[in-house]
């Protein structure tokens, strides 16, 4: 299978030259698959995906939390849905945060993240995500600064702590221009099936589109490192989008080589044994 080509695949976040996040940068990059083949590439990689997360589980011993954040209908649902379709689900640990309840407020921010992470063997996602709490928190004035600003601290160390104890972390910014929210914020309000995804506090983030761009780049900036990398995945164009995020995930995967347990080959010959002695006393063919 065909990985994306050097030149077009995502790369880490540089703490020291974090992207400005301009509206070119949400652009398909040059040399990405065009029409079908695009969407046969896209398919592979979703297929190779769910091989490599079905050894993940085989294997037990680790697992991968993959975070994705973004503006509004910058495609977090779209991406799970399409990029994630040939893993089974029984291995797949979906979360999306949104504002906490009141139990959740009665604890540290982080007590409601780190319950959802996945368990060994297990592939995590996150829509949404403990980013919110140095975002949406900094950028409506939710929490005073030194209360925020102290945060990537806490962050980075979780972070750290997590890949320590056999966790992969991911972190995706599905980067859309202010020309695509446009057009995905009214396509909610001109068809009916998309209603009940409009929110007017979208608009209202909208109108702090420079606080964010600030609050991200700052937030990459902190956080970004080699046990848990951020990516800026160029979103304007959905199935490009999935194209490269599904790419970056099975290069983290084929990079982590999930292995199935071993077992005892005189275990397996005794189970053998075992399963032949059955169907003979049911009177099947061994």
């Amino acid at each position: 299978m065909a990985h994306a080509a050097d030149a077009v695949r995502l790369r880490p976040v540089d703490p020291a030259r974090v992207p400005e996040l301009t509206d070119a940068e949400a652009a398909p990059p040059d040399g990405v698959p065009k029409g079908d083949a695009l969407a046969e590439a896209t398919a592979a990689l979703s297929e190779r995906l769910g091989a490599l997360q079905e050894r993940l589980a085989a294997e037990g011993e680790r697992a991968l939390l993959v975070v994705l954040q973004g503006r509004d209908a910058s495609g977090k649902d779209g991406a799970v849905k399409h990029v994630f379709s040939a893993c089974n689900p029984l291995g797949l640990r979906v979360t999306a945060f949104g504002a906490p309840s009141s139990l959740e407020r009665a604890h540290d921010y982080l007590w409601r993240v780190h319950a959802a992470c996945p368990p060994r063997g297990a592939l995590g996602i996150f829509n949404r995500s403990h980013y919110e709490d140095v975002l949406a928190v900094r950028v409506r004035g939710l929490a005073p600064e030194p209360v925020w600003r102290r945060r990537y601290r806490h962050i980075a160390e979780w972070e750290r702590m997590l890949a320590d104890e056999g966790t992969a972390v991911v972190k995706c910014f599905l980067h859309v221009s202010r020309a695509e929210q446009a057009e995905r914020l009214r396509a909610r309000l001109d068809e009916p099936d998309k209603h009940y995804k409009y929110d007017p506090g979208d608009l209202q983030d909208r109108a702090r589109w420079d606080a964010y761009t600030s609050a991200y780049r700052e937030a990459m900036r902190e956080t970004a490192a080699e046990h848990a990398p951020w990516y800026v995945v160029p979103g304007d164009k959905k199935k490009v989008r999935n194209y490269l995020l599904a790419d970056l995930l099975v290069r983290t995967l084929e990079g982590m080589d999930p292995r199935p347990r071993a077992v005892d080959p005189a275990k397996v010959a005794e189970l053998k044994a075992a399963l032949d002695a059955r169907l003979r006393e049911e009177g099947r063919a061994v």
